[in-house]
């Protein structure tokens, strides 16, 4: 034991040597809800990587949606694989201005943990109907926090959750590792479904304004290295993450360009009302039928005096767009009468 001990702390001991002075240090974590015996090998943030990788939240990402409801296609992305090219964006820009790798992967794979089915259609629909509200981002850390491991929670560092609350344009994470999380999420959103919006001839590369282009790049990976490279040129050495000017407004301009071309698109959101109000009837559902909820829901709700409407939030919301489908259609959709 005492061997395996002398490995985290020597891992430790070389982020002091190796990061910058502006990383943040495992050893300075300001620690957990709950105070819990160290990792004999793994310094904190590897350790709440590992723990939100294991997660079940974190594996129902895989069959929710990110842009396009129920695509035909194999290669079009899930919530899963926005979370890991955001990760591995982050980890590339980390790397290179020697931050916390740790940290940061942590933090991107947990960003989304509470997103709804059906992407920001479901996000909308439970925000509207439920009057308490919903914002995944503060669902994700309700999931981490509570929801994970049958009521236990993650018990995850105050760095990583400090990084999934804010890591939303409107809000902005403490440390250097969770702003890069929060720049690269829309980096990611912005090159994958400008990528799903060509795969589904909504779009062309051609279609991107030239005065964006100019800047930015006229091809995908073009501006995917781009964006990374200016970010890492103008923070190196700074207590802050930072682009160009140019290459921020760019930026801003594309994601514009984005919102009108493809996330407010018909086609591409033709289902998204659809979805909404589905969405919609199964909280309205549950919200009349407390019984009908999850066990292990019943007992938060009973242990932290929990409003019914923000368990209702949680049962729904850790849905999979093809569980809440069939789960509609089970009490919505009329059956054959069986034959006897």
């Amino acid at each position: 034991m005492e061997d395996s001990m002398i490995i985290r702390e020597r891992i430790e001991e070389l982020e002091f040597h190796n990061l910058s002075p502006y990383a943040t240090f495992s050893r300075n974590s300001k620690g957990r809800d709950r105070d819990e015996p160290q990792c004999d090998i793994r310094p904190v943030f590897q350790r709440d990587r590992d723990r939100i990788l294991h997660s079940k939240a974190f594996r129902r990402l895989k069959d929710k949606t990110q842009v396009f409801l129920a695509p035909n296609g194999d290669h079009y992305r899930t919530r899963m694989t926005h979370t890991l090219e955001v990760s591995q964006n982050a980890r590339t820009i980390a790397k290179a201005l020697k931050l916390n790798e740790d940290l940061v992967e942590a933090i991107a794979l947990g960003h989304d943990l509470g997103h709804t089915p059906f992407g920001h259609a479901g996000e909308r629909a439970l925000n509207s109907v439920c009057p308490l509200g919903f914002v995944h981002s503060e669902q994700s850390v309700r999931t981490v926090e509570v929801l994970e491991k049958d009521g236990q929670g993650l018990n995850l560092t105050w760095e990583v959750r400090d990084g999934i609350r804010n890591h939303q344009t409107a809000l902005m994470p403490s440390t250097l590792e969770g702003k890069i999380v929060r720049i690269s999420d829309k980096i990611a959103y912005i090159h994958h479904d400008m990528d799903d919006a060509i795969r589904a001839g909504l779009l062309t590369d051609a279609d991107v304004p030239r005065k964006i282009g100019e800047v930015i790049g006229f091809t995908l990976s073009e501006r995917l290295d781009n964006l990374i490279h200016d970010i890492v040129i103008h923070s190196m050495d700074q207590n802050d993450i930072r682009m160009s000017e140019p290459v921020a407004l760019a930026m801003k301009e594309m994601r514009e360009f984005m919102f009108e071309n493809v996330y407010q698109n018909p086609v591409a959101k033709s289902e998204e009302t659809k979805a909404e109000e589905l969405i919609k009837s199964l909280y309205n559902y549950f919200y009349e039928h407390p019984e009908k909820l999850p066990e292990e829901l019943c007992q938060i709700m009973e242990r932290d005096k929990a409003p019914l409407e923000r368990i209702v939030c949680d049962h729904i919301s850790a849905m999979s767009d093809r569980y809440a489908i069939s789960l509609y259609e089970e009490l919505y959709i009329p059956k054959s009468w069986a034959l006897v």
